[in-house]
């Protein structure tokens, strides 16, 4: 079977920097919908304390989801040296689709028609699927495109993980100083060398009580538009969720790999919260009996992006590889790992080596 490899990555850093003074004015509600008397600014610092996340970047108000997710895409193929004709699948991940600045969501036409049509695509055997799945949908994507290739049904695909978060959620939601837009895409290609490229993933769906644990539903403001649907998450029932699993699917990986955490140079794990990434990451080291170790395997960018969903990992890659992140780099011929658990609640793994 052909091993799929990535032969080129973009992303696309929105203009706006968004800092904690952007939200003095919000009034915040608590889960029951009561008014939330604590003064804003102190709100506003133990958020900051707990996630460290002091910016992060918005769209301008006349761009949208699909062209954030072209932008990245260009660049990802003209990284790629390829002729986009060429490009068999176009799989795009998300979470709400096209969303205007009034939080209209949108998925038909399709996200990555849509960004097949700005490319100018014009070969009519070029795929165009979504993928659904919660923040891990980036990951997921790269598994499905692990999967056809193998499958020898495609040879060269576009993913593509864009999110404007920003758009949907809610003003009286403390949570919404965590979200924030952006896009990254790779495109990845078969090739008949052996030991490279995606060499294991995993995958886990855990789909009972934990469906409610990150939902769209109405502001937490009960006197304003009930019907307008905004992320709502139970953050303690998903750090605790994630805790508990995604260190031990993190290893489930490696192991099938037939590798071991000191093999690993990189793990690039979902921006979702400073706190639980850093717990994740010790708890994943510990599974191994591992106390001490670099801080360095785990970039992170939350500080100042935010969480972009499904384009943090595919950001991270683009600005890694190409020398844009102080600190960090990838060893030729060396393992990473990229991870990421969401909605649904989903987790999934990749372990990449490569060429």
């Amino acid at each position: 079977m052909p091993n799929t490899i990535i032969i080129g990555s973009g992303s696309y850093i929105p203009n706006r920097v968004i800092g904690r003074d952007y939200f003095l004015d919000s009034e915040f509600y608590t889960d029951e919908g009561e008014k939330i008397e604590k003064p804003t600014e102190e709100i506003i610092s133990k958020f900051v304390e707990i996630t460290e996340i002091e910016e992060r970047r918005y769209i301008e108000d006349d761009i949208s989801n699909s062209i954030i997710g072209y932008e990245a895409s260009k660049i990802a193929i003209e990284d790629a040296k390829i002729d986009a004709e060429a490009i068999d699948y176009i799989i795009y991940a998300s979470n709400f689709g096209e969303v205007n600045k009034g939080g209209l969501v949108n998925f038909m036409p399709n996200m990555a028609a849509r960004v097949k049509n700005h490319l100018g695509i014009k070969n009519r055997k070029c795929i165009t699927y979504d993928m659904i799945f919660g923040c891990p949908g980036w990951v997921e994507a790269m598994i499905l495109a692990d999967n056809l290739i193998k499958a020898q049904v495609a040879k060269t695909i576009l993913v593509v993980g864009s999110e404007t978060l920003s758009r949907v959620t809610d003003p009286f939601d403390r949570n919404k100083m965590i979200f924030a837009d952006g896009a990254g895409a790779v495109v990845v290609k078969a090739t008949d060398e052996e030991n490279v490229g995606i060499i294991a993933h995993n995958t886990i769906c855990d789909n009972g009580p934990e469906l409610e644990y990150l939902v769209s539903g109405p502001s937490l403001n009960k006197e304003v538009d009930r019907e307008k649907p905004f992320i709502r998450m139970l953050g303690r029932k998903i750090y605790e969720y994630a805790l508990k699993n995604v260190p031990v699917a993190i290893k489930e990986t490696i192991d099938s790999a037939g590798l071991s955490i000191n093999d690993i140079n990189k793990i690039l794990i979902h921006q979702a919260n400073a706190k639980m990434d850093y717990a994740m990451i010790d708890r994943l080291h510990r599974l191994y009996d591992v106390k001490d170790y670099d801080h360095a395997i785990s970039p992170m960018t939350i500080q100042m992006f935010g969480n972009s969903s499904v384009a943090t990992i595919p950001t991270m890659f683009d600005l890694i590889i190409k020398g844009k992140m102080k600190g960090h780099s990838f060893k030729d011929k060396g393992n990473i790992v990229m991870t990421s658990v969401g909605a649904g609640m989903n987790i999934n793994a990749i372990v990449y080596r490569f060429p």
